[in-house]
């Protein structure tokens, strides 16, 4: 019997403001931080909460790791990509 496989995790991609953060990282703790808050949204890209708004264009979404104290504002694309807008310590 072959191996049963999870569900497909999304892609991540980072617009380039989210960059431009990423690049200012050199906390261990931080990245660790980010990390988890990353994995959870590549699981389950629906997670986080919506962000009130024109709903016309893509729905951005926020989530929140309340332990790590971690917020992510992404949007995700028709093919499931999660695009992080921005990644902001709480």
């Amino acid at each position: 019997m072959p191996p049963q496989h999870g569900p497909r995790r999304a892609r991540i991609a980072f617009s380039d403001s989210a960059a431009k953060q990423l690049e200012n990282i050199t906390s261990e703790s931080e990245i660790h931080a980010l990390d988890r808050a990353l994995v959870v949204v590549s699981v389950d890209p629906d997670v986080g909460e919506p962000i009130p708004g024109d709903t016309a264009g893509l729905q951005l979404r926020q989530y929140t790791d309340e332990v790590e104290a971690v917020r992510v504002l992404y949007f995700v694309t028709a093919l499931r990509t999660v695009v992080v807008v921005a990644y902001i310590e709480v």
